[in-house]
């Protein structure tokens, strides 16, 4: 069997080829706008991650950071035939030097006409804040709780902060103003339905109606449980979009299709973690990951001839958006929204806010290369 190696612990094989032959070649349209993307030097990791960490989460095991070049790579590998541009940001984590994370990113992102969304810290000015915002190629902003403190060794040390703790008002202003996106990843073990989670994103919406708020992960609702508690109960507000990213479950797609509509929802794979070969299932509140890659965390493998049919989790997860959409009757107009035409809605509003804000005459955000401060850093080799 012909295999690729893509990074990391992934590689890319024959199966994945016939998968998407069967499955996405005929289907997924041809310009594609991933919403949810990691990419970062290791130069600019400040604190290794220990085993301790690893241990305790699946994601820690896989989310190894590759350099733009890698990234761009695994695109091109994953998606072909396909025009891709990516909104990326780096890790939020303060185990990683932010500034310069951010940087790299952005000035990568120019390189390849991306996007980018900038990593910021609670405790940053909001002067801060509309400095990066100005930059070219930076739509927005990636808060996460995690930065509100560094805990080595669990993930989950600021889990239960509010939303306006990792994400203070000054910086909403800012980011108001300037019609940002912001990736909001949410707080608390409930997942988005925890109803303090829901009464500041409402609070958000109508104190800050200019703020492009995008919820990742469809509110972290990776089970059928989840989407009903969370989902549900803001699909009545037209001001607020999801991305998809790194949800498999058939039937969460579909509830957020079917009660959120094709025109809020923006596709994303939070790469690289979704490079991972297997399959998820899910038990009430809880999913279950499998995978033939020998980690931590699997430690009930299926048998040899059922996971040598396993794919990547992004072609799972592509497919059961595909299932949800057939269901739901969708067509080319609505499938092309999905993975396009939303982000790309939002984004041409941000960058016109951005020329206005930036003054007549002024060339705004068009990536214009020569406006870069930073020199670029050298790549790190691409392993093909």
């Amino acid at each position: 069997m012909k295999k690729d190696l893509l990074f990391h612990v992934f590689d890319y094989s024959d199966v994945d080829r016939a998968f998407w032959q069967e499955h996405l070649e005929n289907w997924l349209p041809r310009r594609i706008i991933d919403g949810h993307v990691h990419f970062v030097d290791s130069r600019y990791r400040i604190e290794t991650v220990t085993e301790e960490l690893r241990r305790q989460y699946w994601v820690w095991e896989v989310n190894e950071m590759p350099t733009a070049q890698t990234a761009e790579w695994c695109v091109r590998t994953t998606f072909p035939g396909r025009e891709v541009v990516c909104n990326a940001f780096g890790f939020p984590s303060l185990g990683w030097d932010i500034e310069l994370s951010n940087e790299y990113v952005r000035t990568e992102c120019l390189e390849r006409n991306w996007y980018c969304c900038a990593i910021i810290r609670p405790t940053w000015a909001s002067e801060q804040i509309d400095a990066l915002l100005s930059r070219p190629g930076v739509i927005g902003v990636k808060p996460f709780y995690s930065l509100l403190g560094y805990t080595p060794n669990t993930r989950d040390g600021f889990i239960n902060a509010n939303i306006l703790d990792f994400l203070p008002q000054e910086h909403l202003e800012v980011i108001n103003r300037r019609h940002a996106w912001v990736v909001l990843h949410v707080p608390k073990e409930e997942r988005l339905g925890h109803p303090d989670n829901l009464r500041q994103i409402r609070r958000i919406r109508e104190q800050y109606p200019d703020v492009k708020l995008v919820i990742a992960h469809l509110g972290r609702s990776y089970t059928e449980y989840h989407a009903r508690q969370g989902l549900l109960a803001l699909a009545d507000d037209p001001g607020i979009f999801f991305d998809n990213s790194a949800v498999l479950n058939p039937e969460v797609h579909y509830l957020a299709l079917r009660h959120i509509g094709p025109d809020r929802i923006i596709y994303g794979t939070d790469n690289p973690p979704m490079y991972l070969r297997g399959r998820r299932q899910w038990n009430g509140r809880r999913y279950f990951n499998r995978t033939s890659v020998p980690l931590h965390f699997n430690t009930e493998r299926e048998a040899p001839e059922i996971e040598a049919g396993y794919t990547l989790y992004m072609y799972e997860a592509l497919r059961a958006i595909k299932d949800a959409c057939i269901r739901l009757g969708f067509g080319a107009n609505e499938t092309n929204n999905l993975f396009h035409g939303n982000a790309d809605r939002l984004i041409q509003d941000i960058l016109k806010r951005k020329h206005e804000l930036a003054g007549a005459g002024s060339a705004g955000d068009s990536h214009d290369k020569s406006r870069v401060a930073t020199p670029r850093l050298p790549h790190s080799k691409v392993v093909p």
